[in-house]
């Protein structure tokens, strides 16, 4: 089986190379691609579109780097999908696409609204393709992770590692969250699945882990991979609130942003991706999780 990816020198393309590249099965391809510009030619079976301008935690890029890579780039890798030989069509897109905040458990059938920019031009992406008129003999689809986590991932998991590995107590423990993860061997099993199989039909599919968290028992799971006893502190959410409110003045680690996205629960349903796989998850949600922050203790100065 011949496969290209785009992406693959990202977090989530190193780590499905790999895993693909241990089965010993197929010949990889990772095409080289363009900001602004698609000039590759399609080789391959399956294309794995992975390529993307990623969520800047800093708020640092603008707009028109989000749609170039986005929206654009991905339009013009899946116009030459449709015009070659290859027969499956896998995007990675995110939830972000349809919500940044939840109210209940985000499900395919949730009417999209996403409000930044990020969000947007992966919609932008997911209604091309959406639109197109597709062969019967392709198929198509479209994935869209939570957060995903893995050895040398980066992002939020980093900040609450780093906060207790320096032995910081967690003044967050008042706010009473879930939230949903995606381990990255969970989205590359799933990825092969739909590979190997023809039995899946195509569309769009949510990816998640099957258990959800609390930022509280995050913090007590970080603390069992160091060996170390969870400081938890419950301070009044009053404080806090006005804590954050005073970092967004003075440009503090703790704002109203950091705040809400620590705090807040994003409950993801995997129902569809499961019934249409049929089998189990490759790992929990604690063991994926303990396996990222275990390659965190390896990194520790």
């Amino acid at each position: 089986m011949k496969i290209y990816i785009t992406g693959a020198s990202g977090f989530v393309g190193k780590n499905l190379t790999s895993f693909l590249g241990s089965q010993n099965k197929h010949s990889i391809n990772t095409g080289r691609i363009r900001l602004n510009d698609f000039m590759g030619e399609i080789w391959g079976d399956i294309i794995i579109h992975l390529a993307g301008k990623a969520h800047d935690l800093k708020n640092i890029s603008n707009s028109e780097e989000y749609y170039n890579v986005n929206t654009e780039l991905t339009k013009k890798v899946f116009d030459a999908f449709l015009a070659s030989n290859a027969r499956t069509f896998i995007m990675l897109s995110s939830v972000k696409s349809v919500a940044d905040k939840v109210d209940g458990i985000l499900t395919e059938d949730t009417i999209p609204n996403p409000k930044t920019v990020y969000g947007k031009s992966k919609l932008l992406a997911e209604n091309y393709i959406l639109d197109q008129k597709i062969a019967e003999n392709k198929k198509v689809f479209i994935l869209r992770p939570c957060m995903i986590h893995g050895p040398s991932n980066k992002g939020n998991l980093n900040l609450l590692y780093k906060i207790v590995n320096k032995g910081i107590p967690w003044p967050l423990g008042a706010f009473h969250n879930k939230r949903s993860f995606c381990s990255i061997d969970n989205l590359c099993f799933i990825i092969n699945e739909l590979m190997e199989r023809s039995d899946i039909p195509s569309g769009v599919y949510n990816i998640a882990d099957d258990e959800s968290l609390s930022t509280n028992e995050l913090i007590t799971l970080i603390a069992k991979s160091q060996n170390r006893k969870p400081i938890i502190l419950f301070l009044p959410k009053i404080l806090i609130n006005w804590l954050a409110k005073t970092g967004d003045i003075l440009k503090l680690p703790l704002n109203s942003e950091r705040l809400q996205k620590l705090t807040e629960s994003y409950l993801v349903s995997n129902d569809k991706i499961k019934e249409a796989i049929g089998k189990p998850l490759f790992v929990t949600a604690e063991e994926g999780l303990m396996k990222t922050f275990q390659s965190f203790n390896k990194n520790v100065k």
